[in-house]
């Protein structure tokens, strides 16, 4: 039995507009197409610096052509079918654990959040400090707190 893959129709209205949220943070060139500087330029930005020419080549062609906007949400699709939502959270954050020790400083992740992606106000930030797991040393626990976003606080 294969796997079923989602398609544009498969989405929300609110989802098709983050994911083109992303997706334009993603083009910087703002060409209409996601190659290999603007994924490089998006590594950079969350602090990623080492990424080697060949990682991001492979990830440029599993879109099997330009990865336009369209193509950009199929590959979105394909991956999160049948995906656990818990799971999703975790691979989102693990982009920023570089050590992948289960946690990332929750001071640059602040910064993510209210100065790239969907811009977090200072009242949701607070908001989330009150509700995650960030330790003494500063560390959010990504794991805990996806674990309590998608089974609640048990």
């Amino acid at each position: 039995m294969g796997k079923k893959e989602l398609g544009k129709a498969d989405f929300t209205e609110a989802q098709i507009k983050e994911f083109k949220d992303v997706f334009t943070i993603m083009d910087n060139n703002r060409d209409g197409v996601i190659d290999r500087s603007d994924l490089r330029q998006t590594f950079v930005a969350i602090g990623k610096t080492g990424v080697k020419d060949q990682e991001l080549d492979e990830m440029l062609m599993e879109a099997h052509g330009p990865l336009n906007f369209e193509v950009f949400l199929d590959l979105f699709g394909s991956k999160l079918c049948g995906t656990d939502p818990e799971d999703v959270l975790l691979q989102a954050f693990q982009m920023f654990d570089d050590e992948g020790k289960g946690s990332i400083k929750f001071e640059e992740f602040k910064v993510y959040l209210t100065k790239w992606a969907a811009k977090f106000s200072p009242e949701e930030v607070e908001q989330m400090v009150k509700t995650s797991p960030i330790r003494a040393d500063g560390q959010l626990d990504y794991r805990s707190l996806c674990y309590t976003i998608t089974h609640g606080d048990e």
